[in-house]
Order: structure tokens, then C-alpha cells, then sequence
């Protein structure tokens, strides 16, 4: 005789509803999107949530167009396939009046170490500059591209892993008219077949 227990439905604990949560997808996909370093594409943020690629795309454009009609002090923006958070261009001023000012404007070792990195090897991975220090910069990493100081300039030919260069601001804070004027550190650093294996190193 069948066990009638067995027609009951299990709940499964590992089950993820993300309609289920506050603000449904909508809400989560923002909730990801505030704490990536960089920029993530639709596919990417369907699988995490479990959700149709065109479902997903349908609420970043219409996240997008509303921070823009609000008016909100920050962009959504797709870049190369990914999205990502920007501050907009128009509060530039203020952001950098409050990143400058004070306590702010001062660079801690780690950031003005990590800064010389990407200034002698640009263009350069996150990867390959944590391989030459030693240690994680992501949080570096993201204060020296609120500072202006650095910035994406592109993508890894090979593994797609984002590249980032010193900016014109840079130059500026410096003094200098281009990069062909900066001391001439650049032979005490590792060349880049070195990097790679530290990298490999790294990941052993």
C-alpha cells in the first residue's frame, strides 16, 4: 500500500524566491548593483537571482530612466554589456569638494603605493596590481576612482578583467603635462611576465 506521506510536498530550504523579498527583483538587482566594484551584465545577475535575462534587462532600463527622471544624484549606466552605479557627471563638483577637503584629501600608504602601481604598469587589472602588492586594493581601488585619481579605461583583450589607468586629474594633482614625466620608478617594478606569475603564485 503506498505511503500517503509521500504525496505531501517537502519545502525545499534551500528554495530562493526573489519576488518573495521587499522589493522583488527590482529591489535586489539595485541591492547588487551598490555593492559591485564592477560592472555586471544582465546574464550575470540572472543566474545569481534566478531570474529570465529579459526580465532582468526590463528592470535595469527602467531603473535607469528612473534615477534620470528623479533626478537622483547617481546614474545607472551600461558600459561594454555590463551595469554598474555611477555618481553623475553634473555632482562632480561636490563630490570632489567633499573627497579634497580636510582629512579627506589625505592618501593613506596603501592607496599612494597602489596609485604607483597603476600609474607605472597602465594599463592594468586589479588582479596584477594586487599581485605586485601583496594584498587585495578592492577597496583601494574603489577610493582612488572616487577620487578621480584613476578610472576604467578598458577590458582585458584575454580574460575580459577590467583595465584602469591614471586620469588627467592626476596629472593635474602632480603637476606634470603628461606620464613621460614621471620619475623614473618604473625599472624597480616587476615587469609583466613577473606579475603573471605572482598572480599564478596567488592562486595555487
Amino acid at each position: 500500500m503506498p505511503d500517503p506521506t509521500l504525496d505531501v510536498p517537502v519545502e525545499d530550504p534551500e528554495a530562493f524566491d526573489v519576488e518573495a523579498m521587499p522589493g522583488g527583483a527590482r529591489g535586489a538587482i539595485e541591492a547588487i548593483l551598490m555593492v559591485v566594484d564592477q560592472p555586471v551584465t544582465a546574464l550575470d545577475l540572472a543566474d545569481a537571482l534566478e531570474l529570465e535575462v529579459d526580465d532582468v534587462t526590463a528592470h535595469l532600463t527602467d531603473l535607469e530612466q528612473g534615477y534620470a527622471d528623479a533626478s537622483r544624484g547617481f546614474m545607472l549606466r551600461e558600459i561594454n554589456g555590463g551595469w554598474r552605479m555611477y555618481s553623475r557627471p553634473e555632482y562632480a563638483p561636490a563630490v570632489e569638494k567633499f573627497l579634497m577637503g580636510g582629512q579627506q584629501a589625505k592618501l593613506t600608504q596603501a592607496s599612494l603605493e597602489t596609485l604607483a602601481v597603476i600609474a607605472y604598469r597602465q594599463p592594468i587589472s586589479r588582479s596584477r596590481v594586487s599581485a605586485v602588492r601583496g594584498v587585495n586594493v578592492d577597496g583601494v581601488i574603489r577610493t582612488l576612482t572616487t577620487r578621480g585619481l584613476i578610472a576604467e579605461i578598458g577590458a582585458d583583450g584575454e580574460g575580459g578583467a577590467m583595465l584602469y589607468g591614471t586620469t588627467p586629474y592626476f596629472l593635474q594633482r602632480l603637476g606634470l603635462s603628461s606620464l613621460d614625466e614621471l620619475p623614473a620608478l618604473a625599472p624597480y617594478l616587476p615587469d609583466t611576465d613577473v606579475i603573471d606569475e605572482l598572480i599564478e603564485q596567488g592562486h595555487g
